[in-house]
């Protein structure tokens, strides 16, 4: 039932090369201590952008030997409780994933194993009374978005389209910052936003992309995959989501807000090793000034940004890195504009 294989392509290019990226921040564990059991529990492809990060960081911390990492990939809301429960059984420590569409069922698997931690992407924040063992986190890449934003402002005439999986908090704060960043530059910037009703789905994506393109838009701003393809295909420009696809898309992308999920994911194993892991709230580690996000180098598009944009990201930045200046972090369903 547990697998740990990889497919090669995609797969292969978004999870490789991330141990030089946790090396200098892994959680300090004795040498005598054996590595902490840990499984990740997934309702998508581990190369999906937002599930692709917590593996990427826990496969470097495998590597490393601070943990005995596995996994199982595109697991149904409704069959998630029954994986927790195994890995339970087999005496995993600490069980990684997300409950987005499984939160209540899950919730009570916690309360069933009360020796188990459990580090669980969630809407809602925990509940110390009911489960003191699971703790939460989610992308809080709003300061990320935002600076995107701001490229996306200096590139595009006006018309922008967004394409999201669901409109939930945490899709949903990612546009409304990164539409905050744009109209720093563009006021007037109008918006395109459609939700495909799924987590994976590039087809459906890259028809939706296309319907904008159509409708005018000059830039999109890739939450799925898909869209980044239909921005090549018709010429257009994108801003990425999560990840980092300028490789794919050279005369496409032109930057993107990345998360890091190392900072999470390494706080939460070193308290496992020190046994004072809790019932917490790990989203604010997915915070710019915590190195839980940054906006992608602008690689191939260097030069090609605008300079008083360029500057302006800057400063941004750095107020955002210093706290004298903080990103809204807004939950509410961006619409069209």
């Amino acid at each position: 039932m547990f697998r740990n294989t990889f497919q090669v392509s995609r797969r292969g290019l978004l999870l490789g090369g991330a141990g030089a990226l946790v090396a200098a921040n892994l959680p300090r564990v004795a040498l005598a201590q054996e590595p902490i059991k840990v499984a990740g529990i997934y309702t998508v492809p581990v190369e999906q952008q937002w599930v692709s990060r917590i593996h990427i960081a826990a496969d470097a911390l495998k590597a490393a030997g601070t943990v005995d990492y596995t996994y199982t990939e595109n697991v149904a809301n409704t069959d998630y409780p029954r994986v927790m429960r195994e890995y339970c059984e087999a005496g995993v420590k600490l069980i990684v994933g997300e409950i987005f569409g499984a939160e209540a069922e899950a919730r009570e698997v916690c309360a069933e194993y009360p020796d188990v931690a459990f580090l669980l992407g969630s809407s809602f924040l925990p509940d110390e009374a009911a489960n003191p063992n699971l703790a939460v986190f989610d992308n809080y890449i709003q300061d990320a978005a935002y600076l995107s934003g701001i490229v996306a402002g200096g590139m595009t005439k006006g018309n922008i389209g967004m394409v999201g999986g669901f409109p939930i908090p945490e899709v949903n704060r990612l546009m409304n910052a990164f539409m905050a960043g744009v109209r720093e530059v563009k006021p007037d910037a109008t918006f395109q936003v459609s939700f495909i009703g799924s987590w994976f789905d590039p087809p459906k994506a890259k028809e939706t992309a296309f319907a904008m393109i159509d409708g005018g838009a000059d830039l999109l701003y890739a939450e799925r995959f898909g869209v980044s393809d239909a921005a090549k295909e018709r010429g257009v420009l994108a801003i990425g989501n999560v990840i980092d696809t300028q490789g794919d898309y050279p005369e496409t992308v032109v930057t993107s807000a990345l998360w890091h999920f190392e900072p999470t994911l390494n706080a939460a194993v070193a308290a496992v090793a020190a046994g004072s892991f809790k019932a917490d709230n790990y989203g604010p580690y997915s915070h710019m000034n915590a190195g839980g996000c940054s906006l992608a180098p602008l690689g191939t598009f260097d030069g090609k940004v605008p300079a008083d944009v360029v500057a302006m990201v800057a400063a941004k930045e750095a107020a955002i890195k210093d706290g004298s200046f903080s990103v809204a972090i807004d939950d509410s369903e961006p619409k069209s504009s």
